[in-house]
């Protein structure tokens, strides 16, 4: 090859790999203002308590019907106050188009219905994964179980047993107020945040519902997390030994890391899959309420290079680099318009990089994002 040509491949070369470094850089998304499309039935969708991508790229909601107010809810009354509306049952599944293509669940759906929903994981062969985050109430029992369902809500497995008392990390036979749910389909295991209630990643094998294995904050055996008060996130104190909780997130890397929200402390802990601590990224560390690190997903490029980190307090997404944990960017802002949050509590996305996010408390609303090439 003659010294022109040798440039000449050299240069296209490099342009080449600032194209591809250029298309790998940090997320940047458009909302889609007419997602979903308005709910069948005179439907109207309460806060929204958990978010799963299938893998037909078909986006579940799990939502909570009870926390719709008796305004919201109208036309359910006795006579009918308005002409809408009535709550739309607890599962909903969408296209990415936003038409609703099945809803099932709710109060009564099955035993040990979660009392407020909350996360929800499908797995590949279509099968969905609930749990719950309510305290007991004078009309259910707090929620210490994981349900297994098919596709369509026919029930298959429950996890835990609806037991009274404190909670207890060392006991392995229940949950207490599970988060969230991410799955190694390859090794059949499902991790746990657990929780609202508990303080600790549990473990189960997909297949029995048997639990493997379990850890704390910094990867801490199960016999060493403190079951009683915790201290309440101070400005300036040190980091906690101890998940201050909720354990509200997990989710696992294509590279074989678990990263765990710790939701007060601002902070995510990565571990590997056998519990051992890596390394934790603080994330709005001056936070107070209810914290910063509601949510994590990864970026969809190959190398998942940023977390989409959902922060409900500050109403922000924030795009932050793996390997460091610096902060590269930022989606979204407090308030009630398209592409703003209230509340925002879930992030998952689509095949196609594409964004899906769900909001509590009086947010109770869904939103997609488009992302950018």
């Amino acid at each position: 090859m003659n010294t022109a040509k040798s440039f000449v491949f050299g240069f296209l070369f490099i342009l080449a790999i600032a194209a591809l470094v250029q298309a790998q850089g940090v997320p940047n998304y458009k909302v889609d203002p007419s997602w979903p499309k308005q709910l069948p039935n005179n439907w109207i969708m309460g806060q929204v308590g958990g978010m799963a991508v299938d893998s037909n790229d078909h986006i579940w909601v799990f939502q909570r019907p009870r926390s719709n107010t008796v305004d919201e809810l109208s036309a359910a009354q006795n006579p009918p106050q308005a002409q809408c509306c009535i709550a739309a049952p607890s599962v909903l599944e969408f296209d990415k188009d936003g038409n609703l293509l099945k809803s099932w669940g709710g109060p009564g759906h099955a035993p040990n219905w979660p009392a407020s929903e909350h996360g929800i994981y499908v797995d590949r062969a279509g099968n969905v994964w609930l749990s719950g985050n309510s305290l007991k109430t004078d009309t259910a029992p707090q929620d210490r179980v994981i349900l297994k369902f098919s596709n369509d809500g026919k029930l298959l497995m429950t996890i835990g047993r609806p037991v009274d008392g404190p909670d207890n990390n060392q006991d392995t036979s229940y949950v207490s107020r599970v988060s969230s749910m991410d799955a190694d389909e390859a090794a059949g295991e499902l991790y746990v945040a657990d929780g609202y209630g508990n303080r600790r990643v549990m473990v189960f094998d997909m297949n029995t519902g048997a639990f493997k294995r379990g850890w704390g904050a910094y990867g801490i055996p199960l016999s060493q997390i403190d079951n009683g008060p915790l201290p309440v996130f101070t400005l300036g104190s040190a980091p906690a030994k101890q998940f201050l909780g909720p354990v509200h997130c997990i989710r696992l890397s294509r590279d074989g890391f678990v990263y765990v929200c710790d939701r007060t402390s601002n902070r995510i802990q990565v571990f590997a899959k056998d519990g051992k601590f890596v390394k934790e990224i603080f994330v709005r560390k001056e936070t107070l309420g209810n914290g910063a690190a509601w949510t994590v997903n990864l970026s969809s490029d190959p190398q998942q290079r940023y977390l989409l980190v959902g922060d409900g307090r500050n109403n922000v997404i924030w795009m932050v680099n793996r390997n460091d944990g610096t902060v590269a960017g930022s989606l979204g802002h407090n308030g009630r318009n398209a592409g703003q949050f209230h509340w925002v509590h879930q992030v998952v996305l689509d095949s196609q990089g594409n964004m899906y996010t769900g909001e509590v408390d009086t947010g109770k609303r869904v939103q997609k994002f488009i992302l950018q090439r």
